[in-house]
């Protein structure tokens, strides 16, 4: 034992004394030892040159030498004092020293105890605040990617730790319920926040108004707007442009107005300035989108007067205008808009285009779309699809087919959708060769073909009288997985009746049917059609019948074409049957009358 060792001979008295004092000191040592271990440790892998064992002692005698050198010289003046003095030793002495030594050890551990906390308190206060922006990344990461599962889950984790998110987080929260359209947990959230915290700002009030705008709840978008200002709240201008955008939307353009004039009175002039182009805007767009020119052009002014205009502002009154068929304003301020050194944009020039080919000004329209790259816009997708559509409905295939070469010249390859227009529009004028070849083309460019795609090879087969081609395309549908339609094989039927083919207009019949395609008045009617042709009347009469027994809306044609059928048979009374119930029919259904 160390004390016995420095003391030398001692009564067995003081050498219970001394074991005790040993023991204690020993039991101190250890959990020195333990706090080290336990806080220190975890700083070992930062720092490789700060080890628990470079502060704790190893031994008893390491121990009181770190006591410093006053208690070290006390301790060995006393010590060699009760050496020499042989047996008149005074025990209580040696107790009062022994206390006070002990009582100075503990002081000290005391004071390195409190120290040792204070730096876990610092480094743990160190990584909670870097696990909390962490979990915060990871929610907001969490909501961008749609999975809001895992977010609330991790948001419950924290709360039961007693971390609240910050509102920031709350927010990414509420907009990924709000795109979702799960409006009912976003109302919980809100309230959770109004009772647990964080409060909610603007943009919480902004985030719920829109998800009730896109739901086009724009009543509860309303209320949530006027309870604002309950909560402390000031609507700011994103709130105005949400509510009056969803206004316009319903055609409530008025009721937009009043309430931007409500909201801005209550801003100052700045915001009012940095808002009111983008309201105003809107505002107007929903004007002309009503056909109220007069409030548009009226909001317009005050756009010019009070704001700086841009280009997004002249390309809502030029779209106004088109839509309106007002094509001269259009152009009109689509000449102030370059004077005023605005250059227009792709959208300018694709909505001059559509309006031009709408009222079948199709040279005008090329001459805008052959423009656009001298005044450095360069044609979209969107910029040909429009003039090629107008060139089919207009029936300049020709012309239409020059401009998908020039996209495919330009690595622009069109959808399925303008493929099928310039395929559709060369079977309706019969030129079956330049269809089959514009199809192999948009096989060449890796475009799948579609249903609608085969439908109009089809279509251009039946109008050229080939009735076996049409067949035989039904079946390469097939077999490139895709499955006909209702008007597949309206089309097939119509075209079998046309060439005498009843028996395959009614094999098509029945697999429609099979398939679990039902027929409509088009399919019954050109089955009528196609028997009257033949010569079955009766058979015609049985599928007028089935028309009438299965509740489809049915027009006038099939009476015609039977009541013609009778008249060229000279059979007047069963004319004249048919006539009646035609009459009857046209009675039930007084929006037939004409």
């Amino acid at each position: 034992m160390a004390c016995a060792i420095v003391c030398g001979e001692s009564s067995p008295s003081h050498i219970t004394l001394f074991r005790c004092l040993n023991r204690t000191l020993d039991s101190i040592k250890d959990n020195i030892a333990i706090i080290f271990a336990n806080i220190l440790g975890c700083q070992a892998d930062t720092d490789e040159n700060f080890r628990s064992e470079d502060l704790v002692p190893s031994s008893f005698e390491e121990l009181l030498e770190k006591w410093g050198e006053d208690n070290h010289l006390i301790d060995q003046d006393w010590f060699s004092r009760k050496k020499n003095a042989g047996n008149d030793q005074d025990p209580q002495a040696e107790f009062n020293v022994l206390d006070t030594m002990l009582k100075d050890s503990l002081e000290r551990l005391k004071t390195m105890r409190e120290s040792i906390s204070v730096a876990k308190i610092g480094f743990l206060g160190c990584t909670l605040k870097a696990n909390y922006s962490e979990h915060m990344d990871i929610i907001r990461g969490l909501c961008v990617d749609g999975k809001l599962g895992s977010a609330f889950w991790l948001r419950r984790k924290m709360m039961k730790k007693g971390i609240i998110p910050d509102v920031s987080t709350h927010n990414y929260l509420l907009n990924g319920l709000c795109k979702a359209g799960d409006l009912e947990k976003a109302n919980l959230l809100i309230r959770e926040m109004l009772e647990m915290g964080p409060a909610p700002n603007c943009v919480t009030y902004n985030t719920f108004i829109k998800g009730y705008c896109l739901l086009d709840k724009v009543d509860k978008a309303l209320y949530l707007f006027s309870t604002m200002g309950n909560s402390g709240i000031r609507p700011n201008s994103i709130t105005c442009n949400i509510l009056v955008h969803a206004l316009c939307k319903k055609g409530l353009a008025e009721n937009a107005r009043k309430l931007l004039e409500e909201i801005l009175d209550d801003d100052d002039d700045d915001e009012k300035t940095d808002s009111g182009i983008i309201t105003l805007t809107t505002l107007m767009d929903g004007y002309l989108k009503n056909g109220n020119m007069v409030q548009a052009l009226s909001l317009w002014v005050d756009i010019q007067r009070n704001t700086q205009v841009d280009v997004i502002a002249y390309n809502v009154l030029i779209r106004g205008f088109c839509l309106s068929r007002q094509m001269n304003l259009a152009y009109g301020y689509f000449c102030e808009m370059t004077k005023r050194g605005l250059h227009p944009d792709v959208f300018t020039c694709n909505t001059l285009i559509s309006g031009l080919c709408k009222e079948r000004k199709f040279e005008e329209a090329c001459y805008i779309h052959g423009i656009m790259p001298r005044m450095g816009i360069t044609p979209d997708k969107v910029s040909y699809k429009i003039i090629i559509q107008g060139l089919c409905i207009q029936g300049d295939v020709v012309k239409a087919h020059e401009f998908l070469l020039s996209m495919l010249e330009k690595s622009m390859v069109p959808e399925p959708l303008i493929w099928n227009c310039i395929i559709d529009c060369y079977g309706r004028y019969g030129d079956l060769s330049n269809a089959v070849s514009v199809k192999d083309q948009m096989f060449a460019f890796g475009v799948q073909p579609n249903v609608y795609t085969y439908n109009a090879l089809i279509h251009a087969q039946v109008k050229g009288g080939n009735i076996i081609d049409a067949l035989s395309l039904e079946k390469d549908m097939l077999l490139s997985g895709l499955f006909p339609d209702v008007v597949t094989y309206n089309m097939l039927i119509g075209g079998a009746c046309n060439s005498g083919h009843l028996e395959f207009a009614t094999e098509l019949y029945h697999k429609m049917l099979k398939i679990g395609l039902d027929p409509d008045i088009y399919t019954y009617t050109e089955l009528i059609r196609g028997n009257c042709k033949r010569g079955n009347i009766k058979e015609a009469e049985n599928v007028l019948a089935k028309i009438q027994a299965s509740g489809l809306p049915i027009d006038d044609v099939p009476f015609q074409i039977l009541f013609k059928k009778y008249c060229k048979m000279r059979e007047p009374d069963k004319a004249s049957g048919i006539y009646e119930k035609w009459l009857a029919r046209r009675n039930e259904l007084p929006s037939l009358r004409t």
